[in-house]
């Protein structure tokens, strides 16, 4: 024990890698914890299309976010310049500035959005959720400063509480409303919980609004291919439900959308550890700079990829049945499509510690095209596969979308020294091995759930 405890002591990058991966698997953990028990609190007290509704502000408002995305975090986290406070203050700047006008953009989208779907109450919804956006463009940008050394636990700590404090007040809100306002509202308390425990908790010098013409033009040339990267990736994360909010009934969607949250949770640990954990070890000790890096880059992917893939498969397994034990008989149909959504994912979880690669060389441009093809496969092949075959068919685009952009994927980690074929291969192997086993276990709910809603 004595020897375990000592990998995470001093302030070796192992060790501070050790440190930080454990955070961010906990603070991700009891996120998760809090969301579910939220879930299942207001699934008792709204109704499915609540959640429905709820899809569709999320989609719009991620939306914004991703496509005004300049890339602060990555940009901070790579540059050389990412202590300097002239850099840190200019970085700050620009996020406030782009919180306005993100804001701004909610009005103004508000009444075209209600009307293309046809829901009149995101007229109101819309503004009132984009007002989480202002806030989170005051963050103080000592949040990213931790990331960048991957000193992470106390503001872990400060994430849960403002989260814990943003759904007791949505619980509250939706018992006294009965409305979907409640879980619009949520999410604007818990984004101002948060700035003030971080301005209250988190140590550090606190951020000015300044303008540096040179920190503002490093900040743009990293940026411009992470704002076209973070478009596209809405197209990758929120494209599903944008699509079918246009074909499927607001109950249906808001049944995929709790389907979706169960299943998506490993996939979403692995994203959150990935992004905040690769660009250091990348940057830190690039793979082509000695043999030693590469083995242990190699090693700590093989982990990643075994710890995320076991708990996919696993909720794959057990989704029709934790459905069955949480939720009440509205929303079955959502086990079958746990099922389904997570296998649909396993391609990306066994691809996805390459990208980051990139962005720590500095290489954004790389990071886009691989982003973009993803996009466009899957947002084509979801669009086609929902037409011809219903919701199963979307479910299925979601695999292959990733299987196609797999090439795009092996000349971006070549390009950076970083491709693991034989890591690639291994994992597939085990994983359609257990897919298939869970397809049959299960095929009796996946029949019923696809003739009932496609």
């Amino acid at each position: 024990m004595q020897q375990v405890l000592s990998l995470f002591q001093g302030e070796s990058l192992a060790a501070r890698v050790l440190r930080s991966a454990s955070w961010l698997m906990m603070g991700y953990g009891g996120s998760q914890a809090l969301r579910l028990a939220a879930n299942l609190v207001m699934t008792r007290l709204l109704f499915p299309e609540a959640f429905g509704l709820m899809a569709l502000v999320s989609v719009v408002i991620t939306g914004l976010a991703l496509f005004s995305d300049m890339g602060i975090g990555p940009s901070i986290a790579q540059s050389k310049r990412g202590d300097d406070p002239d850099f840190l203050d200019t970085a700050w700047s620009v996020q406030v500035v782009r919180g306005f006008a993100l804001w701004g953009m909610t009005l103004l989208l508000a009444w075209p959005v209600s009307q293309f779907y046809k829901a009149p109450e995101l007229l109101w919804y819309l503004p009132i959720a984009g007002m989480a956006l202002v806030i989170n463009g005051f963050d103080p940008i000592r949040v990213e400063t931790a990331h960048r050394h991957l000193l992470v636990g106390r503001l872990t700590a400060l994430e849960l509480l403002s989260q814990a404090i943003g759904i007791g007040a949505m619980v509250l809100l939706a018992w006294w409303t009965q409305s979907v306002l409640a879980l619009v509202l949520g999410s604007v308390l818990q984004a101002a919980a948060f700035l003030l425990a971080v301005h209250l908790g988190l140590p550090g010098r606190r951020s000015q609004f300044r303008w540096e013409a040179k920190a503002l033009k490093e900040l743009l040339h990293f940026g411009k291919w992470i704002f076209l990267s973070t478009a596209f990736w809405f197209l990758t994360s929120q494209g599903d439900r944008a699509i079918l909010g246009k074909f499927v009934p607001l109950d249906v969607l808001g049944i995929y959308n709790i389907g979706f949250f169960l299943a998506s949770f490993p996939m979403a640990l692995g994203h959150a550890v990935n992004q905040r954990l690769m660009i250091p070890v990348y940057r830190d000790k690039p793979a082509h700079a000695a043999p030693e890096y590469r083995r242990k880059q190699r090693q700590l992917r093989a982990g990643l990829s075994a710890m995320i893939l076991t708990i996919l498969l696993a909720m794959a397994w057990l989704g029709p049945w934790l459905v069955d034990l949480l939720y009440d008989a509205r929303y079955s149909y959502a086990g079958p499509m746990v099922v389904l959504i997570a296998l649909a994912m396993v391609p990306a979880v066994i691809t996805m510690t390459y990208d980051q690669a990139a962005l720590a060389a500095g290489d954004s441009r790389s990071f886009f095209v691989f982003t973009a093809a993803r996009a466009l496969a899957q947002t084509g092949l979801f669009l086609a596969g929902v037409i011809l075959f219903g919701l199963t068919g979307g479910i299925a685009a979601l695999a292959l979308a990733m299987v196609l952009a797999y090439p795009v994927m092996i000349w971006l980690a070549t390009k950076h020294h970083v491709w693991d074929p034989l890591h690639d291969l291994l994992f597939t192997g085990l994983a359609a091995a257990v897919g298939l086993s869970v397809i049959w276990w299960h095929w009796g709910r996946l029949a019923e759930m696809i003739s009932a809603v496609g």
